[in-house]
């Protein structure tokens, strides 16, 4: 499965506590993972991406909000891309959110968080 991860840019250590952990464990060698700022901390061209099919599943850390973030999300949506919202406990996520999915994850920390995400992705194995 090919799985964008979508995430706030500014306000966490993103490549540290997402891109890290994820490209570390064995989902790593079970799927594809777009990283879409992990060489270039510039914007990335989500739309085209959802637009031509160039992935299977949008991941998308939410505990911070970010006005790109939801745009890109929209497009996901848009283009009937799935999309799974992760958490961290305590975050104050948007009510918007569920307009656009029924699927959230609340994490503890990052090894709770790739077991959480890795639970989810067994439904599509």
């Amino acid at each position: 499965m090919k799985i964008y991860i979508s995430h706030n840019r500014k306000q966490f250590n993103y490549k540290k506590e997402l891109y890290e952990p994820l490209k570390n464990s064995q989902l790593s060698k079970d799927h594809i993972f777009i990283f879409p700022h992990d060489n270039n901390p510039q914007s990335f061209n989500a739309k085209d991406l959802f637009q031509n099919k160039g992935c299977d599943l949008v991941i998308a850390e939410v505990s911070y909000p970010a006005t790109g973030q939801g745009i890109e999300l929209a497009w996901a949506n848009m283009y009937q891309i799935p999309i799974v919202c992760i958490y961290k406990q305590g975050s104050d996520i948007s009510g918007s959110l569920s307009f656009i999915t029924s699927k959230f994850l609340m994490y503890t920390d990052t090894q709770n968080m790739i077991e959480d995400i890795a639970g989810f992705l067994r439904q599509y194995e």
